[in-house]
């Protein structure tokens, strides 16, 4: 993907972002730059699957999201950034298929939307999470 679809797709973030809500033009550009995987994360989303987890004192967060099987596995993820799912390293690290897995694109869409649930940790506890990563 590049830098033009890139800054497309900033845009449309910023603009749900300010109205918490998302347009079927905007669901649509987004499914051209994001295909499969932004379909697997409206389901996510839908299913309130997204935390984003802060920490109280500094304010520093990361996301966990339940993933679509039925073990309902979690993961913690940087939206723009990292994610601990099979699919980051193969399709986005490894092949370079994707930009995003679902995981990242579910986290943008409930900030965007304003739909993650909320939860406030002690900084020691958020450390405990990333040092799991």
């Amino acid at each position: 993907m590049n830098s033009i679809s890139l800054l497309v797709a900033e845009t449309i973030w910023n603009q749900m972002e300010s109205t918490h809500s998302v347009s079927d033009d905007q669901l649509s550009i987004l499914h051209t730059l994001f295909g499969k995987n932004l379909e697997r994360a409206t389901r996510i989303v839908d299913q309130k699957g997204v935390k984003k987890i802060s920490a109280e004192t500094t304010g520093r967060s990361i996301f966990q999201i339940v993933g679509e099987s039925r073990r309902k596995e979690e993961y913690l993820c940087f939206p723009e950034h990292y994610c601990g799912c099979y699919s980051f390293f193969y399709d986005v690290v490894n092949r370079g298929e994707q930009i995003y897995c679902k995981h990242q694109l579910a986290a943008r869409l409930a900030v965007s939307l304003g739909t993650c649930d909320d939860v406030k940790v002690s900084d020691e506890q958020l450390a405990q999470l990333l040092a799991k990563l």
